[in-house]
């Protein structure tokens, strides 16, 4: 495979939009699993992601791949809206619309709540709780999980200090 055939945000498993703190938060991840000396080493894994990362890891990288690849401008505010690679995975699934002015909305319900940032992008709490619950401990913690922080406590009462984890998680 060239570099030209290459998707390295697929490989990273990151949103084109992300921006660049994500981007190198995601390569570190990864290569802390594959590397050979990692959780899950395989060579021929971190070598495509460490080329992966090599075409986007500055500014101006990112740009010069994003034009030859013909990708619309990375970060906050570009051109239009395009589905992330887990929103694809997931069948491009919205969240339903408000339940009408100072009601409860759907989007306050964690199956339907998604995440809009990060490789998680697109995601619904709920699938998140069923995939990477300790992305969701993460989340809590972070600033940037601010806005979920009342679903996440509900999905997860260990991040409160409780021990009912299992029963509260099959609620959803």
């Amino acid at each position: 495979m060239t570099d030209e055939d290459l998707d390295a945000y697929r490989i990273l498993q990151v949103d084109p939009r992300a921006e660049d703190f994500i981007l190198e938060a995601a390569f570190r991840a990864m290569a802390r699993r594959f590397h050979p000396d990692g959780e899950k080493p395989d060579s021929n894994r971190m070598a495509e992601i460490n080329r992966a990362y090599e075409l986007v890891r500055t500014s101006e990288r990112r740009k010069r791949y994003d034009r030859l690849h013909h990708r619309r401008p990375m970060g906050p505010g570009g051109m239009g809206e395009s589905p992330s690679i887990a929103a694809q995975a997931f069948g491009g699934r919205v969240p339903p619309p408000s339940n009408g002015p100072g009601g409860p909305t759907a989007t306050d319900n964690p199956v339907y709540m998604t995440v809009d940032f990060g490789r998680y992008q697109g995601w619904t709490l709920k699938d998140l709780l069923r995939h990477d619950p300790d992305y969701l401990r993460w989340l809590y913690r972070h600033s940037s999980g601010v806005r979920y922080r009342h679903q996440i406590a509900r999905m997860l009462p260990d991040v409160l200090g409780e021990d009912s984890l299992v029963a509260k998680s099959n609620k959803y």
